[in-house]
């Protein structure tokens, strides 16, 4: 199968991710977009944070009965800090047969190098890379050289439209008594107000 893996804290799930989802699914022909909720991110915290297993529940609501999405634990069931190239080769030894594409930002694409094994996540998966008015492909493909010929084969661009909403935004909102209607999906909106989350 053609899978897209598209990671984040997702604290919680907003439409730039659903959007970020589809537009790669249409673009770059894949099958299946899986939102994957870290665990333990290894470059931030997560701030505010309900829980794994919340988190993961909000984007289980959030795909809803979208059949191009689905969402995967496979962070969350692992102890220790989320790195990508473990979460790649884990993902190979379960279902050898799929073509990964790890779905990211222009700024997450640049900062690549920095990861850990960059070079192994290169050939694990097709680094797909979410382009934004004023996301530079040239910056993106500079960042990238130090990587070599990888890093030309293995790095494909798609449009996104550019969404100002991030989970902070919503957060932030939700703390001051404000609406979040439509920066979430409904049922996202109704789980967060039920809960109590981020109030």
């Amino acid at each position: 199968m053609r899978l897209g893996i598209l990671g984040g804290t997702f604290n919680p799930p907003h439409i730039g991710h659903l959007v970020c989802a589809q537009e790669a699914c249409a673009q770059l022909g894949l099958e299946r977009v899986a939102l994957m909720p870290a665990g333990v991110p290894p470059h931030k915290q997560v701030e505010d944070d309900p829980g794994g297993e919340a988190r993961f529940d909000l984007c289980r609501l959030a795909i809803d009965d979208d059949p191009r999405l689905e969402v995967s634990q496979l962070e969350l069931e692992r102890p220790g800090r989320s790195y990508t190239v473990d979460t790649l080769s884990t993902w190979h030894e379960r279902s050898p047969g799929d073509e990964l594409t790890f779905i990211v930002g222009g700024d997450m694409a640049r900062s690549l190098p920095s990861w850990r094994e960059p070079e192994a996540v290169l050939r694990l998966a097709t680094l797909a890379v979410a382009e934004r008015a004023g996301a530079a492909r040239e910056q993106v493909r500079a960042a990238l050289r130090p990587l070599g010929a990888a890093a030309e084969e293995r790095v494909r661009f798609f449009e996104m439209p550019r969404i100002d909403v991030s989970s902070s935004l919503v957060r932030a909102r939700v703390a001051a008594g404000r609406p979040i209607r439509y920066l979430v999906p409904d049922a996202v909106a109704a789980a967060i107000a039920e809960r109590g989350l981020y109030a």
